[in-house]
């Protein structure tokens, strides 16, 4: 049942079947083939319990205020104001890629968005000023993961399928998120000062033009501060912080002119669009694994594992390798939805912190953004550049790759990067 689900999960992604249909078609081939259950029966419960959460409520609030801050005009002022700030270093604008990326998608919670709205913005600058395409654009494709700690919705609907504390989840994410953002920058530093040509032209900028920018930055924190603050220091549920923040970036557009009927209405349908392909997914997920823990899939999954008489630190290397080769295929949120419930009940029984290997399953996931041939950042990134090829996009991001999987090794021997917060708050 195992190859047969996964082949056939593959195969139907191969033929760029949407994902949340995909998942109700495996279940209902479970169904029919590895159980003498009539499940079809529960899927109207299933379908309402899944969906009947007030958790869920957080995820068009995130996404609203996404839609907000790409729309809004914010991301244009955000990036100049960080170039100014981050032009003295070795790799100049890159460092702005990277830092805008990071606020952009610490308040928004998207990925892709994030790495869109940076992408169009940057690259105009990139082509003028002599930067290397390749570590440019890779800088852009990565910094858009870089928010997927501090928070993310994913972090939301991880917590919601395995019943974890969302506040403990962004608390153990902020500290792996900022070190990423960190180590990013110094890889372009150290690259940058091997080979100054990747790094384009050298400018400065005078500590007069620098303060006067601070007032396009000082919003955006405000901004990350009320979201996370407060859910950090337990004022707010995610949902009533993801609505403030919806609040406050509104007020932020209309400050710097963004409000307009055309804006408000774009950034409506998209919350609708997106949310909608969310819960889709989610609900797909809920009903496939409904039907594979009836046909025994988790056993048998647990038997497979266990049969190879590791460790628990071995299997845990073997999820690890499952997870990036299947990331190569499988787009993020899709594998979230049909692995989580299956892996974290197995990982967990093995003795492992479900809020550590939250992170850890995020960094991995996220990785498949910028990993080929389904990194939708890579193809995002690529169409904002207009020009060149994707293998270029590519190339960039595999010192930011490394990055990722250092991260990943840090967080298996070093447990307490992740669990260091929410254990001491």
């Amino acid at each position: 049942m195992i190859f047969a689900v996964t082949a056939s999960l593959l195969g139907f992604l191969a033929l760029s079947i949407p994902v949340g249909i995909v998942l109700f078609l495996l279940g209902i081939g479970v169904d029919q083939f590895f159980t003498p259950f009539p499940l079809l029966r529960g899927l109207g419960q299933v379908v309402w319990s899944s969906s009947n959460s007030s958790t869920l409520i957080a995820i068009p609030f995130f996404v609203l205020l996404g839609e907000i801050l790409v729309r809004g005009g914010i991301a244009e002022k955000t990036y100049e104001a960080l170039d100014k700030w981050f032009s003295w270093l070795p790799g100049g604008l890159i460092h702005a890629n990277i830092g805008t990326a990071t606020m952009f998608s610490a308040t928004s919670g998207s990925s892709v968005a994030t790495a869109a709205t940076v992408a169009t913005v940057a690259m105009p600058q990139a082509e003028k000023l002599g930067y290397d395409p390749k570590l440019f654009s890779g800088a852009i494709a990565a910094g858009g993961t870089l928010g997927i700690m501090i928070p993310h919705r994913n972090l939301i609907v991880y917590g919601f399928l395995t019943e974890t504390s969302i506040p403990r989840l962004f608390l153990a994410g902020l500290v792996p998120g900022l070190v990423m953002a960190v180590a990013f920058m110094l890889v372009t530093v150290v690259l940058c000062k091997i080979k100054p040509s990747l790094g384009g032209q050298s400018r400065s900028f005078t500590w007069a033009e620098r303060v006067g920018s601070l007032r396009h930055l000082i919003p955006i924190l405000i901004l990350f501060i009320a979201v996370i603050g407060s859910i950090y220091a337990g004022w707010a549920t995610p949902t009533e912080s993801a609505a403030i923040g919806v609040v406050i970036a509104m007020l932020i557009a209309a400050f710097n002119r963004g409000v307009s009927n055309d804006m408000i209405k774009l950034c409506l349908v998209g919350t609708v669009r997106i949310t909608a392909m969310i819960m889709l997914v989610i609900i797909g997920a809920y009903f496939l694994n409904f039907t594979l823990t009836a046909a025994g899939m988790g056993r048998e999954l647990k038997d497979l594992l266990t049969g190879l008489n590791f460790s628990p630190m071995g299997t845990l290397m073997v999820v690890v390798a499952l997870y990036i080769v299947l990331g190569f295929f499988i787009e993020t949120l899709s594998l979230m939805v049909a692995t989580i419930p299956i892996i974290v009940p197995i990982m967990t029984g093995m003795g492992f912190d479900k809020v550590w290997f939250g992170i850890l399953l995020i960094v991995l996931i996220e990785m498949a953004l910028i990993t080929p041939p389904v990194g939708l950042n890579l193809y995002v990134v690529q169409g904002a550049r207009k020009s060149g090829r994707l293998s270029e996009v590519m190339l960039g991001t595999i010192p930011f790759v490394l990055v990722m999987m250092a991260m990943i090794v840090g967080l298996i021997f070093l447990p307490q990067l992740a669990l260091f917060l929410p254990d001491y708050l």
